[in-house]
């Protein structure tokens, strides 16, 4: 008897959350028109940055920013040989292409993320209503919300784009949000005896401190990017996740082994360029 109450007397989950996706596509569809133009337009200038210029010239010119960024000659060596065997399997495009979403995908995340996290970090009651949700889009299956990213988006780079932001944008809030709150407190009195003001602190004590944190939360955000390769390509984008749902549709191995390294060496030489410390 009890069962049959708990079972018949269903919460509506489901027809809310469609209701809601409803109302949405018919009155806030010049909404999302003109941000899916703004994050198109933003994609394709960043490939327009990376495949008019002969492939050897963004080699170069990557190289030069991960030696002016980590002042290691290792790392420079690293770089280069990577993307040289990147170009030599063939990838470049796609190679290219990721790297538009995964740099897309970080510029949105990180200039939201970071003011979100400073924001919940001088308010913890905030960052208690704010950490279930961030929890839900971390845990919550990507296919649930890649749905409603191509009901509103439609196919392409924008939904994978979309469906990446989601998933990512909790780790620069919630490392954002540990690095301001772990500012020691001697800094913050010390600041405060001087006169400085809340802005103050902020760009002289508490964004300094919490640096290392950013700047974690910023691999993560590349990383995170990196992974979401394949699941954005089922929705249409285009990239090195690609050739991977394709290997795997023909059950091909060589084709499956080939794109997977690609995309290992691609985020082993992120990791290098963007990693904190030694």
């Amino acid at each position: 008897m009890l069962l049959e109450f708990v079972t018949d007397a269903k919460i509506p989950v489901g027809k809310t959350a469609r209701a809601g996706f409803d109302w949405l596509e018919a009155n806030a569809t010049v909404f999302f028109d003109i941000l899916s133009s703004g994050f198109e337009s933003l994609i394709d200038g960043i490939l327009w940055a990376l495949q008019i210029p002969h492939p050897f010239l963004v080699i170069a010119g990557i190289a030069g920013f991960s030696f002016w960024l980590r002042r290691k000659l290792k790392t420079v060596i690293l770089v280069v040989v990577g993307f040289l065997f990147i170009l030599n399997q063939g990838y470049w495009e796609e190679t290219t292409e990721t790297l538009a979403l995964v740099m897309t995908s970080c510029l949105i995340c990180m200039g939201s993320g970071v003011p979100i996290g400073i924001f919940a970090a001088h308010r913890p009651r905030l960052y208690s209503l704010l950490r279930p949700v961030l929890d839900l889009m971390q845990t919550l299956p990507t296919f649930v919300y890649l749905i409603p990213a191509i009901v509103f988006f439609g196919i392409g780079m924008v939904p994978g784009l979309i469906a990446t932001v989601i998933f990512v944008l909790p780790a620069p809030i919630r490392l954002t949000h540990l690095g301001i709150s772990e500012t020691p407190q001697e800094m913050l009195e010390a600041a405060d005896a001087f006169g400085a003001s809340r802005y103050q602190k902020l760009l002289t004590v508490e964004l300094p401190s919490a640096l290392p944190q950013i700047m974690v939360g910023l691999t993560q955000t590349i990383m995170l990017s990196l992974s979401m390769v394949v699941i954005a390509a089922l929705v249409g984008a285009d990239g090195l996740g690609v050739p991977v749902v394709r290997a795997l549709n023909q059950v091909n191995a060589a084709l499956g082994f080939e794109s997977g390294l690609v995309i290992v060496v691609l985020a082993i030489l992120l990791d290098r360029i963007f990693r904190t410390g030694k």
